[in-house]
């Protein structure tokens, strides 16, 4: 827990306040937020997660930049982990599941291959812009693809933004993450993003090897910042 009692000092709140898991209710669902990045619908039975990335270390070491192979390990395992706590009917990837065709080398297709053996969940990805030009390859993969954003009751999932009029969009692409400023201290964390207004609610990216993209707090937005195993809302309510 390096992150958490900091975060806690900086947001003027006790310890004892913060939750591992927080709930959003909207529109008739509640949302699970977990710290491992990815939210639960109970009412769906459904696990979303966006940005995984498989591959982008692969990818950069095709490029001479020496990165570790155990970051899809992590993710994965992450995710693994995930799938046995709440038994998801429905797995949702929200865009990049890989990273390039040049990161899909054996042991990347062979980590997820295993995962898909492994799980019970039926996985479907709404194609990001990482995973567009490998659609002919993804059909191998064992996942239901979906090449434009999926309707499910009144909440739009998408990979890129697409706020609505009349339905919650749940979307990934952003990576957002919120920094935290005292005159002491500074944090950067990843954080769900939720903005009322624009009727969006925007993951974290869940894979290990991404980067992140600051957002700043616009009216009737809440920033979730993950901090360790915990999940702590910043802004208004």
């Amino acid at each position: 827990m390096v992150f958490r009692p900091r975060v806690c000092s900086l947001l003027g709140v006790s310890f004892e306040e913060v939750s591992e898991m927080y709930e959003v209710s909207h529109l008739g669902h509640v949302f699970q937020l977990l710290p491992e990045k990815a939210i639960y619908i109970e009412r769906l039975q459904s696990l979303l997660i966006a940005d995984v990335h498989l591959g982008k270390s692969e990818t950069f070491q095709a490029l001479g930049v020496p990165i570790p192979n155990q970051v899809n390990q992590q993710t994965l395992e992450r995710l693994r982990s995930l799938c046995v706590k709440f038994n998801p009917k429905t797995l949702i990837i929200l865009g990049d599941l890989f990273h390039s065709r040049r990161g899909l080398v054996d042991e990347v297709l062979e980590g997820w291959s295993n995962f898909c053996q492994e799980t019970s969940s039926h996985i479907q990805l709404i194609v990001g812009n990482h995973d567009r030009h490998l659609i002919s390859m993804l059909k191998h993969c064992e996942i239901e693809c979906h090449s434009t954003p999926v309707q499910v009751q009144n909440l739009l999932l998408s990979h890129e933004p697409s706020p609505q009029a009349t339905s919650l969009n749940i979307c990934g692409h952003v990576h957002p993450c919120f920094r935290i400023r005292s005159k002491l201290d500074t944090l950067r964390l990843p954080c769900f993003y939720f903005d009322s207004m624009q009727r969006t609610l925007t993951l974290p990216s869940f894979g290990e090897f991404t980067g992140g993209h600051e957002v700043s707090l616009e009216p009737g937005a809440i920033a979730y910042v993950i901090a360790d195993n915990a999940v702590i809302p910043f802004g208004s309510r």
